[in-house]
């Protein structure tokens, strides 16, 4: 299956630091790749340049067809508005033909159809989160990409979210997301992105990691992943 979202050789710098050093990725239609990495990686600036709000000083993106949907860490939503009126807003922002129609078809997407006339500030974090994606979904993209979107949730917030971010893919949507987690990551991620200092590890699946770390780190191999994932970073000089 061809790529619907594929990047090569992306770099950035910010003054004297490298941000990225020629990182590549691809992400197939109903994939979630997962981009893990400790702060500082380069996670952020990876997705921003995926999205087109940032630009590359070297390499490309080919983007899908029916574009890319960003989601960053910031919520964009108005906390004074009702949950109908930001989507309402953003889908007019966005030149929906129909806006009004769009808003109901977010709506039975995300949920919560029942809370449409709730300010978003009373909201829990799980469904701001839900209503933050819907917003990225508006122009209806092939490629989603979601920077940090667990951050600050609790388990069972964070379950119904990646419940219902796994669902998008499973409809066919091509699914980037960044996490210093590196259990979530192994849960919820196809595919494992590496990133420490703006350089790529590692792109493979989460048990080719482990063998990674396995053969990078022998000496944590029986700790948990997550120390043992220290270990491999420290191994490779990060």
């Amino acid at each position: 299956m061809e790529p619907a979202l594929t990047a090569r050789g992306l770099s950035k710098r910010y003054g004297e630091r490298e941000a990225l050093r020629g990182v590549g990725l691809e992400a197939r239609a109903g994939e979630l790749v997962a981009v893990i990495g400790p702060n500082g990686a380069g996670k952020t600036t990876l997705l921003s340049i995926l999205a087109g709000v940032v630009a590359a000083e070297e390499g490309g993106v080919v983007a899908p067809e029916g574009g890319v949907g960003w989601v960053p860490q910031q919520a964009a939503l108005y906390r004074r508005l009702t949950v109908e009126e930001n989507l309402l807003l953003f889908a007019r922002l966005e030149g929906r033909d129909d806006p009004r129609a769009t808003v109901e078809e977010m709506l039975e997407l995300i949920g919560l159809g029942e809370r449409r006339e709730e300010v978003v500030a009373r909201l829990s974090g799980g469904n701001q989160q839900r209503v933050n994606i819907a917003i990225g979904l508006l122009s209806r993209p092939s490629a989603l990409l979601l920077d940090e979107p667990s951050v600050g949730l609790d388990p069972r917030q964070r379950a119904r979210l990646w419940e219902f971010v796994s669902g998008l893919a499973g409809g066919g949507a091509a699914v980037v997301f960044s996490t210093h987690d590196i259990q979530e990551a192994e849960r919820y991620g196809q595919r494992l992105l590496v990133l420490a200092d703006g350089e790529a590890l590692f792109d493979g699946s989460a048990e080719e990691l482990r063998e990674a770390v396995r053969s990078e780190a022998p000496e944590a191999a029986d700790r948990d992943f997550e120390t043992a994932f220290v270990a491999y970073l420290q191994h490779r000089g990060h």
